[in-house]
């Protein structure tokens, strides 16, 4: 077990307890879990919890973000559940809808590859970079002939790895898998060997020549070596051949016989029929995808750089990757993700601006890890701690980006190995003949995406916690007479969700928020059934009945609107939500319409409590001595 035990329980506890999880898996800053019942999983909890970022429903899973360390948090939660490495601890529940499926597929197999593929992209870089210092007499030395086959492994074989991966993600025989990828790296399989001084036996409509057969069949020539989709397909039709072969063949002989049969039929249907259809296909998105850039080269960049952020928090950046594999297997280089490029460093130099602005000294300590993770690549963390909740700098590392990628794209940058993230990555636009060009470009797009994302975050952002003293009743400010120091607290003014009359919290009808046993605050006997946003901040929490809305401002205030008493019993009756759990609003913008009326016919109370439920974190809370008050006037004041 490692320092990291104690988060893994608890994080298991609340996603459900080990019985919850189908699956478990990670990719580079999120636990991925499957669950049996995504309601049985604490948010609220999770969320607060030291040590993890956010939590994400997305693709049909459920995801929680913790950072780099998440390898170490994930062999724990194997350990503790009894979940393998190997394969998911129990039955998978399989996503719904074509696209969470496709992109349950893609992240299945790439994920676990992403690691090694980078670091090998890394030394094919390191190696060009070299090349590029060094000049031609290095190409011709055996340091460069080794550090390029160890860079070149992953890719020239990519279709072994993805058959492990894929294997593992469709529940065939790994071995079976790593098999598959190997026939089709086979060297008398690929296409320059058996054309060679072959003569052709006949033509196919559409996909040319052919120069064998299989047992009659004719045999269209491919390289596969460094192909992607083609193995992920034939392992996908693998798995239906063993599922019948398991059915037909006795068990005793199941050892040697269920492999046999998948092997015999799957990979020469994969190498007649599938792999040349696929290859046709991928051509032809490779062509489309090209016919686009051609047509716009800055605009793709653009597009491409502003999108790319948004499709990282719904994890749908991974449809991407296989274009990208696909464009620099079939044209050596890619056009597609240099768009995307200067997000990472768009986002930095927006965090960087907000560490400037802000006030608040822990905040500014937790900016800098997001800051060093950005520069290497790794966005979770300043996407959801930083840039996200504060809506402005994330919409500005958009920007930031789309101008980095539409100048890259301008200058003809292009990406010839799937290497390196964030700064890493420079060395990706190296030519294997030492030509860089595109390395330069590259260090424009960071330029332009950093100098437009700190510009409008600097000038456009501001720091919502105030700064101020402030005489409370536990003495943090004596009076300056006496040579005391004052003690600066920060303070948020907590607006009222309601019109209608202030009531003292130990009036509540309700023993648990009379106590404040839920937090400190205030209540309100409603006029209106119109309920607003009270600060700025996210939605925590929803109640799938709507009578409670948990939310926290961007200075951490975490706040309480439980419209009436008891009206948990009504199961949504009468209310009707304007937002959605998780969502980012600002004060003063709609979150309920209660029906008064139905409340108080259904026999409950209407007062409803507005609670800090982080109070005992808090210097104090004031309300208001107003007896009476109208939405979004002042109903409290946190002091922190």
């Amino acid at each position: 077990m490692s320092k990291y035990e104690s988060l893994a329980k608890e994080i298991l506890r609340n996603v459900g307890g080990v019985e919850n999880v189908n699956s478990v898996t990670h990719c580079i800053t999120r636990l991925r879990f499957r669950l049996k019942d995504e309601s049985k999983a604490n948010d609220d909890v999770l969320k607060s919890m030291d040590g993890v970022i956010t939590v994400m429903h997305s693709a049909g899973q459920y995801q929680v973000v913790i950072g780099n360390h998440v390898p170490v948090v994930y062999a724990d939660i194997c350990e503790i559940g009894g979940f393998s490495n190997e394969a998911p601890g129990a039955k998978e529940e399989a996503p719904k809808g074509i696209l969470n499926k496709m992109i349950d597929i893609i992240t299945g197999c790439f994920q676990p590859v992403l690691g090694p593929l980078c670091a090998s992209g890394i030394i094919k870089g390191l190696n060009a970079l070299l090349l590029f210092l060094l000049g031609p007499s290095f190409g011709e030395s055996g340091t460069y002939a080794i550090l390029n086959a160890i860079g070149d492994t992953a890719f020239y074989f990519f279709p072994i790895m993805l058959g492990y991966t894929a294997a593992k993600k469709f529940k065939v025989n790994v071995v079976v898998g790593l098999l598959i990828g190997g026939a089709l790296c086979y060297p008398t399989i690929q296409a320059d060997i058996i054309a060679q001084g072959a003569k052709a036996l006949g033509s196919l409509p559409i996909v040319g020549d052919y120069y064998t057969t299989f047992v009659g069949v004719p045999f269209i020539a491919v390289n596969y070596t460094m192909t992607v989709i083609p193995v992920i397909l034939i392992v996908a039709f693998a798995s239906f051949v063993q599922k019948y072969a398991k059915k037909w063949v006795p068990e005793i002989l199941q050892t040697f016989f269920v492999p046999f049969f998948v092997l015999l039929i799957s990979v020469p249907v994969g190498l007649l029929f599938i792999g040349p259809i696929v290859s046709i296909l991928t051509g032809l998105l490779t062509d489309a995808f090209s016919a686009i850039y051609s047509f716009s080269p800055v605009l793709t960049g653009v597009i491409v750089g502003f999108t790319f952020m948004i499709l990282v928090i719904f994890g749908l950046h991974w449809a991407l990757v296989p274009l990208a594999v696909i464009n620099v297997t079939t044209l050596g280089y890619d056009t597609i993700l240099i768009g995307s490029f200067g997000h990472s460093f768009a986002l930095v130099a927006a965090i960087v601006a907000m560490y400037i602005k802000m006030k608040d000294k822990n905040r500014k300590a937790l900016a800098i890890p997001a800051i060093i993770s950005g520069i290497f690549g790794v966005t979770e963390p300043g996407i959801y701690g930083f840039a996200l909740p504060e809506k402005k700098p994330f919409i500005f590392a958009c920007i930031g980006s789309a101008i980095g990628g539409g100048i890259f794209a301008f200058l003809g940058g292009k990406s010839y190995i799937m290497g390196g993230l964030g700064v890493f990555g420079i060395v990706n636009f190296i030519s294997e003949t030492g030509d860089a060009t595109g390395m330069y470009s590259s260090l424009i797009c960071i330029a332009a995406s950093m100098v437009v994302a700190f510009l409008l975050t600097y000038f456009f952002w501001k720091d919502r916690s105030i700064v101020t003293t402030h005489s409370t009743t536990k003495g943090l400010q004596e009076d300056t007479k006496s040579g005391q120091t004052k003690e600066s607290v920060k303070k948020e003014e907590i607006l009222s969700p309601m019109s209608g009359k202030v009531i003292p919290l130990h009036e509540l009808k309700d023993d648990a928020f009379a106590q404040g046993a839920l937090g400190d605050g205030v209540g309100i006997l409603p006029s209106d059934g119109k309920v607003v946003a009270p600060v700025s901040g996210v939605v925590t929490t929803l109640f799938p009945t709507l009578h409670a809305i948990g939310l926290t401002s961007h200075t951490g205030v975490e706040i309480l609107i439980h419209v009436g008493i008891d009206t948990v019993q009504m199961e949504g009756r009468g209310f009707v939500a304007h937002i959605k759990q998780g969502d980012i609003v600002e004060e003063g913008q709609p979150l309920l319409t209660v029906d008064l009326e139905e409340i108080e016919k259904a026999g409950f109370s209407t007062q409803t409590p507005i609670l800090i439920t982080n109070s005992k974190d808090m210097v104090d809370i004031l309300p208001t001595e107003n007896k009476e008050i109208q939405k979004e006037e002042n109903l409290m004041t946190v002091l922190f």
